[in-house]
C-alpha cells in the first residue's frame, strides 16, 4: 500500500489515465454497437416494406444503407462526449458545487451553534496539523452518517458532513471521519472522483435518449400512418436504451472498483493521522448500528456515491456496484480483534462552543519540544533533518502535529481568532499581516487602505495591527490559512475590492520580502479557486532538464533569501546555497542569477511552471529547496516556514516542520 504523498499521487494520475482509456473503450463500444444496432434495423424497415405495395413501399425513402447507422453512431459519440464535458464544465466551480447539489449549506465560520462549531474545530485542527488550507465545510441535512471530500485541488475542496454524523459521533470518532476525508485531499482523489461523475453523466444520457426513441416509437405505433418507421424507431430506441444501461453498467463496475481501493488506502491513512484507530473503527460501527445507517436522500446522492464516507444509496444485492468495502471488511482492517458486534455506543451531547472542552487536551512536553508555541526558542533555529527530510513529511501528519496545531490556534491572542473566523474580520487580519514594520511605508499603507476599504474594516485593521505585530512568525501561515473559510464567504464584490487593497498595501512598500511575499502569494492563489472558475492544468513535466531558467529563479531566490542577515559576503553564501540546489539536480542547466533578477513576478512565473512537474519531480524540487536552506548549517524558523509556503504553492501541503517529531 502506498504511503508517500507524491506515490500516493502518482498512483491517483494512473488511476486516472486507466479510466480515461477504459471510458475510451466502453464509448468506442457503445458506437460500434450502435452503427449495427441502427443497420439490422434499416435492414428490418427495407425487408417489410418489400413485401409491401408498391404504393407503400415507395413512400419510404430510398436512402443509403450506411448513412442512417453512420448517422446515429455519430450522434452517441456525440451525445456522450457532449453530456461529459457538459458535466465537467458544470462542476468547474470545484468542491462548493458538488455539496450545494446534494443539498449542503455552507458553515460560516462565525456560526454559534454548538454542533457548527464543534465540526468547525475538528476540520481546522486537521487542516492547520496538515499544512492543508482550511477548507469550507458544509452541513447536509440528513440523519445518515456520512461525510465526503469534493474539490479538483486542496485549494478548492470542501468538507461535508452529515448532521447525524456530527450529532451521533463522538468527538474522537468525528476526528477519524474527517481525518478519512483529508486523506482524499492528500492523496489526489478528489480529481479523479469528480471525472467520474463527469464520465457516468455522458454514458447515462444514451440511456435517456433509448427512452425517448421507445415514447415516440409509441406515439408512432398510435399514428394512422401504414408505413414501418414505427418499428424502426422501437427498434432503435430499445437497443440504445440496453446499450446505455450496459455501458453505465461497465462505468459503475469501474468506478466501484476504483473506489473501493482508495477508502482502505483513505482509513488507513485517517488511522495514521490520528493514531487511534478507535475513532473511525467506531464511527464505522455506529454506522452498522444505526436505523438509518450512512444512506442519504437527497434526489441527486447517486451522482456522487463514490465520494462518500460510506455507502450513501443502495448499490444493488450482488457487491459488484458497491463503491465501498463491506463495513466489516473495513472494521476489521482497522481493528482485527473486533468481536463483530456493532455497537450504538452512548448518545452525544452537545458540546460548547469554545473552550477547552472541544478541543483535545495537549500532551505533556510539547511546549518543550517546540519552543513554546507563540513564542520563538533561544536559538530560533530548527534541527537540519526536520528540513532534509523536508519532502518525507510532505502530506504525513502525525499525532504531534495535531498537538500542535491545537497548541498553536490555544496561543493565539483571542480577538485575532475571532476576527479570523469572521468575514469582516479576516479582512482586518490579512491587512494587519500586510502592514509594513516601518512607520513611514505603514502610513502610506493606511492612508490607501482608508481611500479604498470600508470603514470599520480600517478601524479594525488599526484596532488588531498592534498584537498582529506581536505574533509569532511560526503563527502566520497558520493564521492566514484560519482566515480562507471566512474570506472564502465573500461576495465577489467585496472578493474585488478586498484583492485591490491587498495588491495596494503590497505596492506600498517598494521591497517585499520574499517571505512575506510567499505567503501572501499562497493567499491569493487560494482564494482565486473560490472565485473563478478552474482550470485543471496537467502535468506538462516529466523531467527538469528543460526548465533551468524557472528553477534557477526559484533556488537563486532562496540562497539569497537565507544569507540576507550576512551582509559582509551574502554573495559568497549564496553561491555555496544555490551550489547544494546544484548537487541535487545534477542534469538541469542551473544558473546562479544575481539578486535583482529575481524579481518576485518572475519567482511567481517560475511556480507556475513548476507547478505542472510530475509528482516524482516536485519531491526532487522541495528536496532541492532543502538543500538551499540547509546549506550554511543552521535553518531559521522563517526560512523553514517559507519551504512550507514555496511547498504549498507546488501543491504539496507540508505540515510543520517541528523539533522531536518521528520522520518516516
Amino acid at each position: 500500500m502506498a504511503t508517500d504523498f507524491f506515490e500516493r499521487q502518482s498512483l491517483a494520475r494512473r488511476y486516472t489515465r486507466w479510466l480515461v482509456v477504459l471510458f475510451t473503450l466502453a464509448v468506442l463500444g457503445i458506437v460500434v454497437a450502435t452503427f449495427f444496432v441502427t443497420l439490422a434495423a434499416m435492414d428490418n424497415v427495407h425487408l417489410v416494406n418489400d413485401k409491401l405495395p408498391a404504393e407503400f413501399s415507395s413512400r419510404t425513402p430510398h436512402t443509403s444503407r450506411w448513412q442512417i447507422p453512420l448517422l446515429a453512431s455519430g450522434a452517441a459519440l456525440l451525445l456522450i462526449l457532449g453530456g461529459s464535458m457538459f458535466k465537467l464544465a458544470q462542476l468547474r466551480g470545484g468542491g462548493t458545487v458538488v455539496a450545494e447539489r446534494i443539498g449542503g449549506r455552507r458553515i460560516y465560520p462565525n456560526t454559534i451553534d454548538p454542533l457548527e462549531r464543534r465540526v468547525l474545530n475538528v476540520v481546522e485542527e486537521m487542516a492547520l496539523a496538515s499544512g492543508v488550507p482550511v477548507p469550507p465545510v458544509f452541513m447536509l441535512p440528513e440523519q445518515g452518517i456520512n461525510a465526503f471530500a469534493a474539490g479538483y485541488t486542496p485549494s478548492d475542496a470542501v468538507v461535508a458532513v452529515t448532521r447525524g454524523c456530527v450529532q451521533q459521533l463522538t468527538r474522537a470518532q468525528l476526528q477519524g471521519v474527517i481525518a478519512h476525508e483529508f486523506s482524499h485531499i492528500l492523496n489526489g482523489d478528489m480529481r479523479l472522483n469528480i471525472r467520474l461523475i463527469g464520465v457516468l453523466h455522458g454514458i447515462l444520457l444514451l440511456s435517456l435518449l433509448g427512452r425517448i426513441l421507445l415514447r415516440s416509437s409509441a406515439f408512432q405505433g398510435r399514428s394512422r400512418s401504414r408505413n414501418n418507421s414505427g418499428t424502426a424507431i422501437l427498434l432503435v430506441g430499445l437497443a440504445v436504451l440496453v446499450l446505455g444501461f450496459v455501458g453505465s453498467l461497465i462505468g459503475n463496475l469501474i468506478k466501484a472498483a476504483v473506489s473501493r481501493q482508495r477508502e482502505y488506502l483513505a482509513d488507513a491513512s485517517a488511522v495514521q493521522f490520528t493514531r487511534d484507530p478507535s475513532g473511525i473503527s467506531g464511527a464505522l460501527q455506529r454506522i452498522g448500528a444505526a436505523l438509518t445507517g450512512s444512506k442519504l436522500k437527497h434526489p441527486n446522492a447517486s451522482e456522487a456515491s463514490h465520494m462518500y464516507f460510506s455507502t450513501g444509496v443502495w448499490e444493488g444485492f450482488t457487491g459488484l456496484m458497491a463503491t465501498h468495502p463491506p463495513l466489516t471488511k473495513r472494521i476489521l482492517a482497522i481493528d482485527p480483534n473486533w468481536d463483530g458486534k456493532f455497537s450504538a455506543g452512548s448518545p452525544v451531547t452537545s458540546e460548547p462552543i469554545a473552550g477547552t472542552t472541544d478541543r483535545m487536551p495537549a500532551v505533556a512536553g510539547l511546549a518543550g519540544l517546540t519552543g513554546g508555541v507563540g513564542t520563538v526558542p533561544a536559538s530560533n533555529e530548527l534541527p537540519i533533518t526536520m528540513v532534509e527530510h523536508a519532502s518525507d513529511q510532505v502530506g504525513w501528519i502525525t499525532q504531534t502535529h495535531r498537538q500542535y496545531a491545537l497548541q498553536l490556534v490555544d496561543s493565539l491572542p483571542d480577538s485575532v481568532v475571532e476576527a479570523a473566523h469572521d468575514p469582516y474580520g479576516a479582512r482586518a487580519v490579512i491587512f494587519g499581516l500586510l502592514l509594513d514594520p516601518r512607520t513611514d511605508v505603514r502610513k502610506v499603507q493606511m492612508k490607501r487602505l482608508t481611500e479604498l476599504a470600508r470603514a470599520d474594516v480600517v478601524k479594525l485593521t488599526n484596532q488588531l495591527a498592534p498584537t498582529i505585530d506581536q505574533i509569532d512568525i511560526r503563527a502566520r501561515l497558520p493564521l492566514i490559512d484560519m482566515t480562507l473559510p471566512a474570506l472564502c464567504a465573500m461576495a465577489p464584490s467585496q472578493y474585488k475590492t478586498f484583492s485591490h487593497c491587498f495588491r495596494e498595501l503590497v505596492a506600498a512598500d517598494q521591497k517585499i520580502e520574499l517571505f512575506e511575499w510567499a505567503l501572501h502569494r499562497m493567499l491569493l492563489r487560494h482564494l482565486h479557486t473560490q472565485f473563478h472558475s478552474i482550470r485543471h492544468q496537467p502535468v506538462r513535466y516529466y523531467g527538469l532538464q528543460r526548465l533551468g531558467d524557472p528553477c534557477s529563479i526559484l533556488f537563486s531566490a532562496l540562497a539569497y533569501s537565507g544569507n540576507e542577515a550576512d551582509s559582509k559576503n551574502v554573495a559568497g553564501k549564496a553561491a555555496a546555497a544555490f551550489a547544494a540546489a546544484s548537487q541535487r539536480l545534477p542534469e538541469v542547466p542551473l544558473e546562479l542569477l544575481f539578486n535583482e533578477a529575481c524579481t518576485l513576478a518572475k519567482i511567481d512565473e517560475a511556480l507556475k511552471r513548476l507547478g505542472r512537474v510530475s509528482a516524482k519531480q516536485k519531491r526532487r524540487l522541495i528536496d532541492a529547496a532543502a538543500a538551499t536552506i540547509c546549506a550554511d548549517g543552521k535553518v531559521q524558523v522563517r526560512e523553514a516556514e517559507l519551504l512550507r509556503a514555496v511547498s504549498d504553492m507546488l501543491d504539496c501541503p507540508m505540515p510543520p516542520l517541528l523539533p522531536g517529531q518521528s520522520l518516516k
